[in-house]
C-alpha cells in the first residue's frame, strides 16, 4: 500500500491534460447478485434496464447538446457560506489525536424553483502541502447508492465507522493524505440529497444527474472561492463508470464556451470497477463469475447462448439460468469471495459476529458487516447535526442505497472516451492500480 500512495503522488504531480486512471478494488472486478448495496442495486438496475429495452431497438445515447445547463445569472441561488458548512470539533466519535485538517458537510442547492439540494462530504487534505494540493470529487454509484456512506466511511474517507455505530477510527491509506476530497450524495434522493419537489423523484437518470452535479460544482466553488484554481479530477466506482465520464464530458464542454464566466480547473478522471458498456460488461460479468467457479460450466454456457441479446432477457429459459446461477453463487460476499459474509441482517442490526468485526478492523481493511456500522453511525441525531444534515427532517431514515427511478442511461460510455481522448491526443495515459 505504501507503493499505491507514491504512486498517486506521482500522479498528482504530472503536468499532463487528461489522465484516466483504472483502479481495481479488493481484487473484485464485477458485482455480484446478493446483498442490498451497491452490488445487488446495479445488478437489479442492470436487468430492468435491459428488459426495458426490449421494447425499444433504439438504445439511449449520450449527448450534451440537449442539456439544460443554466448560466451562473440565470440561476441566481444563494450559495451559502463556507464557514456555515464547518464541522466544528469534527465529526462526532473521531480519534482525538492527530486529526489536523478541517472537515465541512452541507447542502448546495441546484435547483431554487424546485428545491433540490445535493448533499456533500470534504475532508481537506492532511497533507503538509494541503494549500496547493488537487482537489477530488469522488462518486459512488448504484445508481442510487450513497458516496457519504459507501466512498467516505467505507473505502477512502479520513475515518472508518466501528462496530458499535457509534466511533470512528482513523483510515490508514485516506486518500485526503495527499488530496483535498469531496464526496457527493447524488442524484437528489440518495442519502441526504432531496427535492421539495415530489416528481424530481421520477426523473431521476444520467441526464439530470450530470446536470446537478455540474451546477453543484459552480455553486460550490462559490462556496469555496480559494478552490477555483486548483487542479480537478473527478473519481468513482461502479454505476459511476457512466457518472464520471458524463460530467467530464460536460465540464469540458462549458469550459470551452465563450460565455462561460468560469472555467474548472479540470486535469482528469479515475474510475474503479466501473461499468462502461453494457455488451462486454455484462459478458466480463460472466466470465468472473465462471472463472472464479462460483457457477458451473452448464450455466455459464447456457446464459450465454440464452441471455445474450435483449430480447433474450425476458424468455423463462434465460430467466431460469439466472435463478440457476443465483443459486450456485450462493451466500458469498461478492466484495471478498473468499471472506466471511456478515452475520448482521436488517432486523439486526446491533449485533455482530465479534471475531468477523476483530478482523475487518485488526487489517484496517474490508469489513462485511461495515455497510451497517455506517447505517447506524449516520441515522445518530447528533451526527446529524454536526453534518449539518437532514435539516428538512426527511421522512425515511438514512439509507446506503436509494430506490429511484430512472429516466435515462446511454448503452455505453466509449463515444465519450473516445470524444474525450480526442480532444488531449498525445496526453492520454492507462494506469492499472491494484488495491489489496
Amino acid at each position: 500500500m505504501e507503493k499505491l500512495e507514491h504512486k498517486y503522488l506521482f500522479l498528482t504531480k504530472l503536468s499532463f491534460s487528461f489522465l484516466i486512471v483504472t483502479l481495481i478494488f479488493h481484487g473484485l472486478i464485477v458485482h455480484g447478485f446478493q446483498m442490498d448495496n451497491q452490488a445487488h442495486t446495479l445488478m437489479s438496475w442492470r436487468r430492468s434496464k435491459m428488459r426495458s429495452r426490449t421494447t425499444n431497438s433504439e438504445d439511449e445515447t449520450w449527448s450534451t447538446e440537449n442539456l439544460v445547463i443554466d448560466s451562473d445569472e440565470e440561476q441566481q441561488v444563494h450559495v451559502g457560506n463556507m464557514e456555515d458548512d464547518l464541522i466544528k470539533g469534527g465529526l462526532p466519535g473521531q480519534p482525538t489525536t492527530n486529526v489536523k485538517f478541517k472537515q465541512y458537510a452541507g447542502y448546495v442547492n441546484v435547483d431554487e424553483k424546485n428545491g433540490r439540494s445535493l448533499f456533500y462530504y470534504f475532508a481537506e487534505s492532511a497533507s503538509r502541502n494541503a494549500s496547493s494540493e488537487p482537489l477530488v470529487l469522488w462518486l459512488n454509484g448504484g445508481p442510487g447508492c450513497s458516496s457519504l456512506g459507501f466512498g467516505a466511511l467505507l473505502e477512502l474517507g479520513p475515518f472508518g465507522v466501528k462496530p458499535d455505530g457509534k466511533t470512528l477510527y482513523s483510515r490508514r491509506f485516506a486518500w485526503n493524505k495527499v488530496a483535498n476530497v469531496m464526496f457527493l450524495e447524488s442524484p437528489a434522493g440518495v442519502g441526504f440529497s432531496y427535492s421539495n419537489t415530489t416528481f424530481d423523484y421520477v426523473l431521476s437518470g444520467d441526464k439530470r444527474t450530470a446536470e446537478d452535479a455540474y451546477r453543484f460544482l459552480v455553486n460550490w466553488f462559490k462556496r469555496f472561492p480559494h478552490y477555483k484554481g486548483r487542479d480537478f479530477y473527478i473519481m468513482g466506482e461502479s454505476y459511476a463508470g457512466f457518472y464520471v465520464p458524463e460530467l467530464a464530458d460536460i465540464i469540458v464542454k462549458r469550459n470551452m464556451l465563450p460565455t462561460t464566466n468560469f472555467k474548472i480547473q479540470f486535469k482528469g478522471i479515475m474510475i474503479g470497477n466501473g461499468i462502461m458498456n453494457d455488451e462486454t460488461d455484462g459478458k466480463g460479468q460472466l466470465d468472473y463469475l465462471w472463472s472464479h467457479a462460483l457457477i458451473s460450466d452448464e450455466t455459464h454456457l447456457g446464459l450465454q447462448q440464452h441471455c445474450e441479446s435483449k430480447s433474450e432477457t425476458e424468455s423463462t429459459t434465460c430467466q431460469t439460468l439466472e435463478s440457476i446461477a443465483q443459486t450456485e453463487f450462493g451466500n458469498i460476499d461478492p466484495y471478498n469471495i473468499y471472506g466471511p459474509r456478515c452475520s448482521m441482517d436488517d432486523s439486526n442490526s446491533t449485533s455482530l459476529s465479534l471475531s468477523t468485526s476483530r478482523v475487518g478492523l485488526k487489517k484496517n481493511g474490508y469489513d462485511p458487516c461495515g455497510q451497517y456500522y455506517v447505517r447506524n453511525y449516520l441515522n445518530l441525531p447528533h451526527v446529524q447535526k454536526a453534518l449539518h444534515a437532514n435539516l428538512t427532517n426527511l421522512p425515511n431514515p438514512w439509507d446506503p442505497c436509494s430506490n429511484l427511478d430512472w429516466k435515462d442511461s446511454p448503452s455505453s460510455m466509449f463515444p465519450i472516451y473516445r470524444r474525450l481522448m480526442h480532444l488531449v491526443s498525445g496526453y492520454f495515459f492507462t494506469v492499472e492500480i491494484w488495491m489489496q
